[in-house]
Formats: structure tokens, C-alpha cells, sequence
């Protein structure tokens, strides 16, 4: 088990977290990370692209010339492949792009990105970023304050519309729900930083917090 510090904006240290084993304490499977990491790039591909086959080029009804007698190559049509303007042997054609990849795997992947980033000490928990309102600058300065360089991946709940907004801006941040969460985006990203609300599988181990979150329930419960 690893326990990690709760930190604030301010970078200041509120309480301990305990990590799940099960999920930050794995050896990583490289093999089945570049097996899904690959498959969700080649999901994203739009498999859009086209070609004309020579059946589809405009033109070429007529034989160019007769067959013999005139010294040259015979030809059929004008828009046979070997001709300019003529259709293309071979070419793309839309297609899905898309592997079926079991979720046993992926789930798999996800937790041995997450362990070698915990491994590295590049998991950041954060009690709550508490943002009133979307505020790019507070944005940057907490990440500062939380000593974070580099590609940052931050999980946030989907409610916290102030969080998402206010590192919306920054070109080295992405966001992503606790549900988007994937194995590329983790292993993309310099730093992972978990609010404790999306911190998967994760036990307090600080009994201050545990009672702080224990009074939150009983608030909402009433």
C-alpha cells in the first residue's frame, strides 16, 4: 500500500490517502498497454479516404485507337491506371479502423499506466480544487503551487463545471471524467492529479479526513 499526501490548491498538505494496490501497485503489462493504446489510436482514425478505381473516373468510354497496326501499346481506355486523369489501382477506400479489444485488457492497461506513473511519484490527490468561479490564472498557479510540469492529466467529476473550465485554456492540461479515464491519456501525460471524490479505489487512512467526510455525508443524508 502507498499513501500519498492530500494537497490543497496552495500546495499545502491537508491529510494522507491510501492508494489501492490493485490499482496504482501492479507491475505494468507493456505489452498490453501498446496493444490498447494502439487500438485506440487506430479507433481514431477516420477512415474517410477515397479513391476513384478506373470504373469511377469520368471519361474513357471510347478505345484511344485501334488495337493494331498503329506502332503503339494497345489500350481499352484512357482512364486505365498507367493513364493521367485515370483512376487509381489500388488506392484507399473508406474503411473502420476500429479493434475489438476485450475490456479485461483495457481495464488492465488503465491500471498498469496508473501504477507506473505512482511508481514515478507523478500522482498528485487533491482535496477539492474549491474554484468559485473559472478562473485561468488560479488554474496556473495551483499547478505551480502542486509542483506539476509538463502534460498534466487531471480527473475531475463532470459537476465541477469551474474545474473544467478554468484549465480549459491551457494547452499542456487535459481534463478527463473519472468514467474517460484511459490508459493513452495517462501515459501521455506527465502528472496525474485525482480530486479524493475521483481517486479510484482509494481508502482514507487519515482518520481527521475520515471524519470530515463522514460529517459531509450526514449534511447531505439530511
Amino acid at each position: 500500500m502507498v499513501n500519498v499526501a492530500v494537497r490543497d490548491r496552495t500546495g499545502a498538505e491537508t491529510g494522507k490517502i491510501e492508494l489501492d494496490a490493485s490499482t496504482f501497485g501492479i507491475e505494468p503489462n507493456k505489452a498490453v498497454m501498446h496493444q490498447v493504446v494502439t487500438a485506440q489510436l487506430a479507433a481514431r482514425r477516420s477512415g474517410t479516404q477515397s479513391t476513384k478505381t478506373r470504373a469511377e473516373v469520368r471519361g474513357g468510354g471510347a478505345k484511344p485507337w485501334r488495337q493494331k497496326g498503329t506502332g503503339r501499346a494497345r489500350h481499352g481506355s484512357i482512364r486505365s491506371p498507367q493513364w493521367r486523369g485515370g483512376g487509381v489501382a489500388l488506392g484507399p477506400k473508406p474503411r473502420d479502423y476500429s479493434q475489438r479489444t476485450p475490456k479485461k485488457m483495457v481495464r488492465l492497461a488503465v491500471r498498469s499506466a496508473l501504477s507506473d506513473r505512482a511508481s514515478s511519484d507523478r500522482v498528485v490527490v487533491v482535496g477539492d480544487w474549491g474554484f468559485e468561479a473559472p478562473k485561468t490564472q488560479e488554474a496556473v498557479t495551483a499547478l505551480d503551487a502542486l509542483g506539476t510540469e509538463g502534460r498534466v492529466l487531471i480527473v475531475a467529476e463532470r459537476a465541477d463545471v469551474n474545474t473544467w473550465r478554468s484549465f480549459a485554456n491551457l494547452g499542456r492540461v487535459h481534463v478527463v471524467s473519472p468514467g474517460e479515464l484511459n490508459a493513452y491519456d495517462v501515459l501521455v501525460s506527465d502528472w496525474v492529479i485525482f480530486t479524493k471524490r475521483t481517486l479510484p479505489g482509494s481508502t482514507l487512512s487519515s482518520a481527521v479526513e475520515a471524519d470530515e467526510v463522514d460529517g459531509s455525508d450526514m449534511e447531505e443524508a439530511s
